[in-house]
């Protein structure tokens, strides 16, 4: 059996910067444990497979070693790869996932997703976060499946260099860290060793917690912000009510095919 494999550098329109995805067209489902082995063989962040259903797609996406219930740069990739290798010509698609539907269209040379926003409830955080971290404890901690920790400056979120066997042991999905913006509104970083990616590049599902948390805090409905990795990455966040817009370029960098029997 072979089955086509693209990669993409999402949030980003240079090669080798951004999130890199793989993405998976298949016609019918492999088994879970098949897609899955995909996934770890592949080593991205996150692998994408989807299966037109009617006019629209059904989309899953694997890390290494788990399934997860949204991510953004996966999605934008899965769209680039329709829009861009595969003609699909309509001016909007429309995703079936574990998170609900989320469409992604064109806006000039962007892809724009439209995912539920997610306001974040400040907590109390265990006194191992902030060690995993290497940082003082702060009140300003917020938490849904993911943790966020406010710090007062790019250059601190730029500084962490995380625990990362400490930070697995965290009862999350991961945990953004995130601050004002010196040329941006904001900026992040997002580690999630708990679901197999130590740092990942660039993180779409997690901007549509930061966002809602720094369009009250700036009271901006549109802001520009950067996830500050290694390779880094650039997005647009728009609220739209109980929505966030996510906007980001994309670019392919691999063609080819699995085999496997």
């Amino acid at each position: 059996m072979t089955l086509p494999i693209y990669q993409v550098d999402a949030f980003t329109n240079s090669l080798f910067t951004g999130n890199p995805a793989a993405v998976v067209p298949l016609d019918k489902w492999l088994t879970d444990e098949h897609m899955q082995n995909i996934a770890a063989e592949n080593n991205l962040s996150e692998t994408a497979f989807f299966v037109k259903e009617g006019d629209s797609y059904r989309l899953r996406w694997f890390t290494p070693t788990t399934e997860v219930d949204l991510c953004g740069h996966a999605t934008l990739a899965t769209a680039h790869v329709l829009f861009e290798e595969l003609g699909y010509d309509e001016d909007e698609l429309v995703f079936k996932t574990k998170s609900g539907i989320l469409t992604v269209g064109r806006e000039g040379d962007y892809l724009k997703m439209n995912f539920p926003a997610v306001e974040m409830p400040e907590v109390e955080a265990p006194d191992v976060l902030f060690r995993s971290l290497g940082i003082q404890p702060t009140s300003r901690v917020y938490k849904t499946d993911d943790y966020m920790i406010v710090l007062d400056s790019e250059d601190e979120v730029a500084a962490l260099q995380p625990d990362l066997k400490m930070l697995k042991e965290i009862p999350a999905r991961g945990v953004i860290v995130t601050a004002k913006g010196d040329k941006v509104d904001f900026v992040s970083r997002f580690f999630a060793p708990q679901s197999g990616v130590d740092e990942d590049p660039v993180t779409g599902s997690a901007h549509t917690k930061s966002a809602p948390y720094w369009s009250k805090k700036l009271n901006k409905t549109e802001l520009k912000a950067r996830q500050i990795s290694h390779r880094g990455g650039d997005l647009v966040c728009r609220m739209k009510g109980d929505r966030v817009e996510i906007l980001g370029h994309a670019i392919t960098y691999l063609k080819g095919e699995i085999s496997f029997g």
